[in-house]
C-alpha cells in the first residue's frame, strides 16, 4: 500500500487521525476514543500512536488503527517514545502513598513488545527532557540533581553503569548521529560563569569541549542532524541594560572537531526569536532583533551566506528535504508566511495568510503545510488548515476545542524530491467553499492632505520599507532629552550649551548660588557706602514689619505679640457667640462649656496685651 502522510488531532472529547493528500479520510481501522483524553504522541519513527485514557495508555499502529498493545497504567500526563520505538516513557503526577513510607516511582519506562515495565524512577517535572535515548536505543541518560546518570538500555532496571557527577547541572542533550555525545548544561551560581560541557559517552573522564557562558541563566541546546555541531542559544530573564523586556539572549556555535567554536554576531540589537538547522546539517538560520525582525542564513562554519527580507517574523522552518523554508511571524504577529525555494535562489513562491496560528509543520513530503489554531490560547476558530506549497488552500477541518495537531514523522526519502514545484492538486471539498484571504498591504498611517501624492520622507519610513535602523533605547533618551516649546514663544536658549560634564540640576544650582553670592555682595556695598546728599551721615534701617504697628488702638512692640492679639480676639468671639446660644436655651455640648470657662483667662491676656473693654 502506497503511504500517504498522516496527521493526528486531539480534541476535549476525542482523538482522531487522518490521511491527508490525496484521500483526506479518517484511518478506517482506527476507532476514535472519547472521554478525558490528556495527551498523545506518534513515536518518532512514525510506526505507533499512542494515547492516554484514564485508565491505561493505548499503543495502536498508526498504518492500520489497529491497537497493538494496552499499558495498565492510570492517570497519565505525558509519553514519549525512544527513537525506534522500542520503548515507551509515561509520567504520572508524584502522589503520597498510603504507608507514608516509600516512594511513587511515577516516571515508568515501557516494553512495547511486551507491555512489560523494565524501569521506575521518582522524576518531579513533568518533561521528557530528563530522559533520553542514543539514536541507536544502546544507551539511555537520566538527569538527576547534580548528577547525570547513564544506563544500557538492555538493563535498564539496575543500577547506573556510569555516573557522571556535575553540580549545579539543568540541562543536557544527546546528540541524534551515530557518536554518543552529550552536552551538559550548568547555569551561573556564586559568581561563577555558567558552562557547556561535551562528552563521549560513556567515557566520562574528561570533557571533549568545554565553553563558559556569560549572561546565561537556561539554554537551548540544538544539535544538527550528523550530530557534529552544537549550537547553544542562551537566555536571561532580566536585560540588566534595560533595552529589552525580555532579557537577554546570545547564540553560540560550536563544532565538536574543535575546527571552530564562536560566537555568532548579530548585528541588529533585540531577542532571538527562533534558530534552526537545515536537515543536511550545512547551514541553519536565526530570526532575530526588534521588529521589523532580521533573518540570516548562516554556514555550519558561523559565516554568513545569505540576508532574507526585514519583516514582522519570528519563525522559521526548513521543509524536510531542506528545499523550501517558512519564514512566518505567529504569536502576537499578523501570522503572515512566506515561503522561499533554496534551490531557486530563494525565490519567494507564495504567501499565505495564517492568523491566529499556534502550529505550523511541514507535512512529510515537503509539498503541504498545516496549520491549526488550538485552544486554551484560542478557544474560537479552533482547526486545521492543510496548504499547499504554492499558497492554494487543500483541505479545512473544523473543530471544538481542538488542543493539539501534528504530521506522523515518516523518512524523508519515502517521498523523492521533485525537480521543480508541481502545480497544486485539486483541493478537498472542505476548501471549496472557504474564502482564503490574500495578504495585502497595509493602508499606512493617515496623511494630510497637502502631503498625500508626495514621496514618504525616509524620516517616517520603517526599516524594512527603506528608512532609517532606529534604537528604540536610543529614541527614548531623545524623547526624555527634548526641550518642550511653547507654540509661538521665543526658543528657549539650552542650559547646557555652554557647559560640559554638568546635568541640568547642577548648572540650575550653581546658578542660583552665583545669583546669590551677587545680591550678598551688593547689600555689602549698600551697607558700607552712604547714600548721596546725607553728608556721610547713615539713614537708620527701617525698623522690621509689625514693629510699631498700630490696632485698634494698641501698639505692638513685635509680630509675634500682634499675631496673639488676633488668635486671642477671635476665640473671645466665639465664646460669647456660644453665651448667646446658651441664653436662648440651646443645649451646648461639654467642651463647649469647657471653652465658655476660659472667657477669664483670655482677657486676662488681651489685658496684658494693652486691651481694654469698650
Amino acid at each position: 500500500m502506497t503511504s500517504v502522510p498522516q496527521f493526528y488531532f486531539r480534541t476535549s472529547k476525542t482523538i482522531g487521525l487522518t490521511d491527508a493528500a490525496p484521500r483526506y479520510a479518517d484511518v478506517p481501522g482506527f476507532q476514535q476514543p472519547t472521554g478525558n483524553l490528556r495527551t498523545c504522541t506518534y513515536s518518532p519513527s512514525g510506526g505507533h500512536f499512542a494515547y492516554t485514557t484514564v485508565d491505561d495508555v493505548k499503543i495502536i499502529d498508526s498504518t492500520t488503527g489497529a491497537i497493538g498493545q494496552t499499558i495498565p497504567v492510570p492517570n497519565v500526563y505525558e509519553v514519549g517514545f525512544s527513537p525506534k520505538g522500542s520503548y515507551l516513557c509515561t509520567y504520572e503526577r508524584p502522589v503520597k502513598l498510603d504507608d507514608g513510607q516509600n516512594v511513587h516511582l511515577n516516571f515508568k519506562v515501557w516494553d512495547v513488545a511486551t507491555g512489560e515495565c523494565v524501569a521506575q524512577f521518582l522524576q518531579k517535572n513533568q518533561t521528557m527532557a530528563n530522559f533520553q535515548f542514543t539514536y541507536d536505543e544502546k544507551f539511555c541518560a537520566r538527569l538527576v540533581p547534580n548528577e547525570l546518570q547513564l544506563y544500557e538500555t538492555k538493563s535498564l532496571g539496575g543500577p547506573a553503569s556510569h555516573k557522571l557527577r556535575v553540580d549545579g547541572c539543568s540541562a543536557f542533550a544527546i546528540s541524534p548521529g551515530h557518536s554518543y555525545y552529550i552536552a551538559i548544561f550548568v547555569p551561573e551560581r556564586k559568581g561563577k560563569p555558567a558552562f557547556v560541557d561535551v562528552y563521549n559517552a560513556p567515557n566520562f573522564a574528561r570533557p571533549l569541549s568545554t565553553k563558559a557562558l556569560f549572561k546565561a541563566e537556561r539554554v537551548v541546546l540544538k544539535w544538527n542532524g550528523l550530530g557534529t555541531s552544537l549550537l547553544v542559544l542562551t537566555q536571561t530573564e532580566v536585560d540588566q541594560t534595560g533595552k529589552s523586556y525580555y532579557g537577554e539572549s546570545t547564540l553560540y556555535l560550536r563544532g565538536i572537531a574543535g575546527n571552530y567554536d564562536s560566537r555568532i554576531t548579530l548585528d541588529k540589537e533585540g531577542p532571538i526569536h527562533d534558530v534552526v538547522w537545515c536537515p543536511d546539517s550545512k547551514e541553519f538560520a536565526v530570526v532575530y532583533g526588534y521588529m521589523p525582525a532580521k533573518t540570516m542564513i548562516f554556514n555550519y562554519r558561523g559565516e554568513t551566506l545569505r540576508t532574507l527580507p526585514l519583516g514582522p517574523r519570528n519563525t522559521i522552518l526548513y521543509s524536510p528535504h531542506g528545499r523550501f523554508l517558512i519564514l512566518a511571524g505567529f504569536g502576537n504577529l499578523q501570522g503572515e508566511v512566506d515561503i522561499y525555494d533554496r534551490q531557486n535562489a530563494y525565490t519567494k513562491v507564495s504567501t499565505i495568510d495564517a492568523s491566529n496560528t499556534s502550529v505550523c509543520e511541514w507535512s512529510p513530503d515537503g509539498r503541504y503545510v498545516l496549520f491549526a489554531t488550538t485552544s486554551p490560547r484560542l478557544r474560537v476558530d479552533n482547526g486545521v488548515k492543510i496548504f499547499h506549497v504554492t499558497g492554494k488552500l487543500a483541505f479545512v477541518r473544523e473543530m471544538t476545542e481542538l488542543f493539539s495537531a501534528s504530521w506522523r514523522p515518516e523518512n524523508a526519502d519515502k517521498y523523492p524530491l521533485r525537480s521543480a514545484v508541481s502545480p497544486a492538486p485539486e483541493p478537498h471539498e472542505s476548501a471549496s467553499g472557504v474564502e482564503v484571504k490574500t495578504p495585502v498591504k497595509a493602508a499606512g498611517a493617515y496623511r494630510p492632505p497637502h502631503a498625500r501624492g508626495s514621496a514618504t520622507p525616509l524620516l517616517f519610513k520603517r526599516e524594512d520599507e527603506g528608512g532609517f535602523a532606529v534604537n528604540a533605547v536610543d529614541a527614548a533618551q531623545q524623547r526624555v532629552k527634548a526641550t518642550r516649546t511653547v507654540p509661538g514663544a521665543a526658543p528657549v536658549e539650552d542650559d547646557a550649551g555652554g557647559e560640559e560634564g554638568l546635568s541640568k540640576t547642577a548648572l540650575r544650582n550653581k546658578k542660583k548660588r552665583e545669583a546669590k553670592k551677587a545680591r550678598e555682595a551688593a547689600e555689602a556695598a549698600a551697607a558700607s557706602e552712604p547714600p548721596a546728599g546725607t553728608n556721610g551721615t547713615l539713614t537708620p534701617p527701617p525698623p522690621p514689619p509689625g514693629l510699631g504697628v498700630t490696632k485698634n488702638g494698641i501698639t505692638f512692640k513685635n509680630p509675634q505679640d500682634e499675631k496673639k492679639y488676633r488668635g486671642l480676639m477671635k476665640k473671645l468671639r466665639a465664646i460669647e457667640d456660644l453665651k448667646m446660644r446658651q441664653a436662648n436655651g440651646e443645649k451646648l455640648e461639654d467642651t463647649q462649656e469647657t471653652k465658655i470657662k476660659t472667657e477669664a483667662s483670655v482677657r486676662s491676656e488681651l489685658a496684658a496685651l494693652g486691651w481694654k473693654e469698650k
